[in-house]
This record gives C-alpha cells, sequence and structure tokens, in this order.
C-alpha cells in the first residue's frame, strides 16, 4: 500500500520558482513510475511529470525546459522543481505513483494507482 502526502503549494509571481515535494511511504515496487499531475479550475487533470525506476523523465509539452522532476535515493520524496512560472501554471498538483513493466526491452507505466490530495499553486501576474 503506497501512501503520498504532498507538501502545501503557495503563491508566487510569475518568473518566480516553486519546489513541490511529495512524501512517499509503502512503495516497493522494482519496477514503478511516479508523476505530478495538475488539474487547473475547469480543466481535466492532466500530467506535467513523470519519472519511471529507470531513471527515464518525462514532461509535458507546456513545462518542457521549466520543470523538474526527481525522487531521492530511498523513493522517500518526490519532488518538482518549478521554473519561470507562468500564470497559467495556477493548479491543483499531485503526485502519484503506479506500477511499471518491461515489455519487448520498453519500460511501460501502468495507470497510477495512488494519489496524494492536492496542493494547491497560484501564479500571480
Amino acid at each position: 500500500q503506497v501512501h503520498l502526502v504532498e507538501s502545501r503549494g503557495g503563491s508566487v509571481q510569475s518568473g518566480g520558482s516553486l519546489r513541490l515535494s511529495c512524501a512517499v511511504s509503502g512503495c516497493t515496487y522494482i519496477d514503478y513510475c511516479m508523476s505530478w499531475f495538475r488539474q487547473a479550475p475547469g480543466q481535466e487533470r492532466k500530467m506535467v511529470a513523470r519519472i519511471d525506476s529507470d531513471g527515464s523523465t518525462n514532461y509535458a509539452d507546456s513545462v518542457k525546459g521549466r520543470f523538474a522532476i526527481s525522487l531521492d535515493k530511498d523513493k522517500t520524496t518526490l519532488y518538482l522543481l518549478m521554473n519561470s512560472l507562468k500564470p497559467e501554471d495556477t493548479a491543483m498538483y499531485y503526485c502519484a505513483a503506479g506500477s511499471g513493466e518491461v515489455v519487448a526491452s520498453t519500460f511501460l507505466c501502468g495507470g497510477m494507482d495512488y494519489w496524494g490530495k492536492g496542493a494547491l499553486v497560484t501564479i500571480s501576474s
């Protein structure tokens, strides 16, 4: 049973930076994927960053080059470093985790099975 708890979000001016953290417990998967999602008011929840047990990372085009996802070696804390923040980054941010598998030498991430409760990030102009 995996449990995830996001740190509190924050309010940042446009162009600023913010680091979110997610406390992770109970993750015993050998192959795993962990991610950050966000949901803006009136919008669907979207994946913004993902890190897999093979070390690979993936980012949504909207945040590529600005955000960085990382996981400590003990898999106890997941981070999302957000730079050059824009008002459109305002959203509830959620950390999530799921299992992965290697198929035909390709790492595949299944659906996210565990979710945090969310952290509000507000970016002002």
